[in-house]
């Protein structure tokens, strides 16, 4: 038999003994100060004794002298009225008597008002705590039903706005996270497995045909070799793409530093300059010096991919165009090339990875991931990502960055 700790009371339990013992506390120091400052209002209170014949005498019980009216015992004889009247002592026994039948009195009747009102107090605490514990009961049952298959609920408590349904927005906007991070790792893990089956495949094959042919020479296994190892050097290529894809979609927190957007580009061109010398291409740049905040490493892969993209689909003897500037107080990359006509349609298409314009996946030189890296580049610093196709062919595309 296995011990158990006992069950703690619940919070509505112990909200509403909470509110039940401040609301006793609190009317019974009431209670204990009204007594305390009505005895010292009435301690010296006059007692009216009635006399036999109907008259009555006025006695302060701290002055030990009883106060007759003039008019009907002015002459003091022994018929007079105050013969009959008991003595000061007698007196003072009488006001003291009085003075604590009155206060048990109000003591009593106190002790009943505040039972009753300790118990309404209590019901009262019972009814509100639960009202005020009904969205953690809704945010408790509704996470029970969330798992990580179906991460795009969410709690959306309605309600006034108050430390409650922050709690409940701050919960959504875990799940977001969550949600966002664990699509990445499957989206990653597919990709991964897709894209590097086939050269893992031709890999194999590769290195199978030299082995099983007898007669091969060194100039031929060398020859595999270095196709083997080009094959290695794309998957490489390719699995930093990926994981650099997978880091963008996942992350919700960026480290932030000055990046002049200008120089960056400059660089990416001049890292391009032989590629695009080597098919004819004509630069066009202008750059404005341009500062935005951004995490630099990921800044600087936007750039290469957006350089790389209108170099590698543009034709030769094409033109290529870059600018940074800023446009109403907010920084700004443009990229235009020529190259082949983009059905507008078409265009979303361009942002998922491995997509061409035909809605295969890549088989030629790059992996298809270049816009891919920068739409989640940009969304990851709120950047606003502008493509349009050119009337001529190619793509006009801008990034508008958020004003540092």
């Amino acid at each position: 038999m296995t011990w158990a700790p006992p069950r703690r009371w619940s919070v509505r339990m112990r909200l509403t003994t909470l509110v039940g013992g401040l609301l006793l506390g609190s009317g019974i120091l009431l209670v204990g100060i009204t007594y305390v400052l009505v005895d010292l209002a009435t301690a010296n209170e006059t007692v009216t004794i009635v006399l036999p014949d109907g008259s009555s005498v006025a006695f302060s019980s701290d002055s030990a002298r009883a106060t007759v009216p003039p008019d009907d015992h002015a002459s003091g004889t022994d018929d007079s009225p105050l013969g009959a009247m008991p003595s000061p002592g007698r007196l003072a026994e009488l006001a003291a008597e009085q003075h604590s039948q009155r206060m048990l009195t109000l003591l009593s009747r106190s002790g009943i008002a505040l039972a009753v009102t300790a118990a309404l107090g209590i019901l009262l605490g019972w009814v509100v705590s639960g009202r005020i514990l009904r969205p953690v009961r809704t945010i408790a049952e509704r996470t029970q039903r969330i798992t990580a298959t179906d991460l795009h609920q969410r709690l959306a408590l309605d309600g006034p706005r108050d430390e409650l349904t922050e709690l409940g927005d701050t919960i959504d906007d875990l799940l977001g996270r969550l949600d966002r991070a664990f699509e990445a790792q499957r989206r990653f893990v597919q990709n991964a497995s897709h894209e590097l089956r086939t050269p893992l495949a031709r890999q194999r094959a590769i290195g199978q045909v030299a082995l099983d042919d007898p007669d091969a020479s060194a100039q031929a296994l060398r020859h595999a070799h270095e196709r083997i190892l080009a094959a290695g050097g794309e998957q490489a290529d390719l699995i930093d793409a990926l994981l650099l894809l997978a880091r963008a979609d996942s992350r919700n927190e960026i480290r932030r530093e000055a990046v002049d957007l200008a120089e960056t580009t400059r660089v990416a061109l001049e890292a391009a300059a032989d590629e695009a010398a080597g098919r004819g291409l004509v630069t066009v740049a202008d750059l404005e010096p341009t500062s935005i905040s951004g995490e630099r490493m990921l800044i600087e892969r936007v750039v290469t991919n957006l350089v790389d993209n209108a170099i590698r689909y543009n034709h030769a003897g094409g033109t290529i165009r870059l600018a940074t500037g800023v446009r109403s107080g907010r920084p700004v990359l443009t990229v235009s090339n020529t190259g082949l006509r983009v059905p507008r349609a078409e265009v979303a298409d361009l942002l998922q990875p491995f997509r061409r314009l035909d809605g295969a996946r890549t088989q030629q030189t790059g992996h298809g991931l270049g816009l891919s890296i920068v739409a989640s580049v940009a969304d990851l610093h709120d950047a606003d990502l502008l493509i349009d196709p050119l009337p001529g062919g190619g793509l006009h595309i801008e990034i508008v960055w958020q004003s540092t």
